[in-house]
């Protein structure tokens, strides 16, 4: 699963590198993710509808 091996690089590059290398990672992490959705069948609305729930999920935890 590409989503996975992109956390992992995400992981290390947290570890190693500044903002903009994280900015790049995260990056990458949304198009792998993106690309792993599509490839399973999830069309753009679901993939909304998932965007929308982790704002929500977000949202709720900086109110915290």
């Amino acid at each position: 699963m590409h989503s996975k091996r992109a956390m992992g690089q995400l992981m290390q590059r947290e570890a190693v590198g500044g903002r903009a290398e994280k900015d790049k990672a995260l990056k990458i992490l949304a198009q792998s993710i993106f690309k792993e959705l599509r490839t399973n069948g999830y069309e753009p609305k679901e993939i909304l509808s998932l965007s929308t729930e982790l704002i929500s999920l977000l949202t709720t935890e900086l109110k915290k």
